[in-house]
């Protein structure tokens, strides 16, 4: 019997692909129409206010200039060279903060005694905003990009070191009785239990960790470097270049859209309830 011939024969499969072809259009309508509303008031406001004219210089934030600044900013390499140079200090730092964060959050979910006793100094800077380090990392960093690179760490570090000592807290403790009656070594329970048992809370923590991670990388790159998102945008404002500032914003965006949609991937596959 042919594939087509099975799930024609089948129709609890034939209604599963139906139900997920309906959802994805859904969900793609949803997408269409939330960006057409968003825009349509981006639009309409720039309209209102550039009716006025003491205010038409305003002109160049529109959606209009910006999506026609995007293929030019792209052609001049401004855009490639931002996502290069922004794309690595994110992805050293979000290194460096998981790094740091899993093995210490591995340590509080499983010690009580060193939760307890971290929980106050971690809960105060914690609470201290990454962008106030930044005199600090100047100081103590020789270059700017290492001191970017340090505020992004400091930023992410935490949501993935509570997340992590949450998810392995709800690990039943009968699981490592188990494996030590089974025989196993340390460095078993951590890749055969551990790892496997808070993978979903610590890519949730991922996903939480990147998004204080993008806000906190735009601004510190205002000031000392020559490359990266926050230059860029700083560099249009300053040459009075607005539609290339506005263009940026949306491209920060959609970079921003599409590393929390492929978390939110990855957190779908190492859901419990998968």
């Amino acid at each position: 019997m042919s594939s087509n011939a099975a799930t024609l024969a089948n129709p609890s499969t034939q209604s599963r692909s139906s139900a997920a072809l309906g959802s994805a259009a859904s969900g793609l309508a949803y997408f269409v129409a939330g960006l057409a509303i968003l825009i349509g008031l981006w639009w309409l406001a720039i309209y209102i206010a550039t009716k006025n004219p003491a205010l038409s210089q305003f002109a160049n934030f529109g959606p209009v200039p910006a999506f026609k600044a995007i293929p030019h900013m792209w052609d001049n390499g401004l855009i490639p060279k931002a996502l290069q140079s922004s794309g690595y200090r994110l992805g050293m730092g979000l290194l460096i903060a998981i790094a740091i964060g899993v093995p210490i959050g591995i340590v509080m979910g499983r010690n009580k005694r060193f939760r307890d006793l971290t929980n106050s100094p971690f809960q105060l800077m914690r609470m201290i905003s990454p962008l106030s380090w930044e005199p600090i990392a100047v100081i103590v960093f020789a270059g700017w990009d290492s001191a970017i690179i340090f505020l992004i760490a400091i930023a992410a570090v935490w949501p993935i070191m509570f997340s992590t000592a949450a998810g392995l807290a709800k690990v039943d403790p009968a699981w490592f009785k188990v494996a030590r009656n089974l025989g196993a070594k340390p460095w078993q329970l951590v890749t055969e239990i551990i790892i496997p048992a808070i993978m979903f809370d610590v890519v949730t923590g991922i996903r939480l960790a990147v998004g204080v991670a993008w806000i906190v990388l735009v601004p510190a790159e205002f000031l000392g470097v020559t490359s990266g998102f926050g230059y860029t945008i700083e560099d249009a404002r300053e040459s009075l270049e607005y539609e290339h500032l506005m263009a940026m914003l949306l491209v920060i965006g959609a970079v921003g859209y599409v590393l929390d949609s492929i978390c939110m991937v990855l957190i779908k596959r190492y859901s419990w309830h998968r």
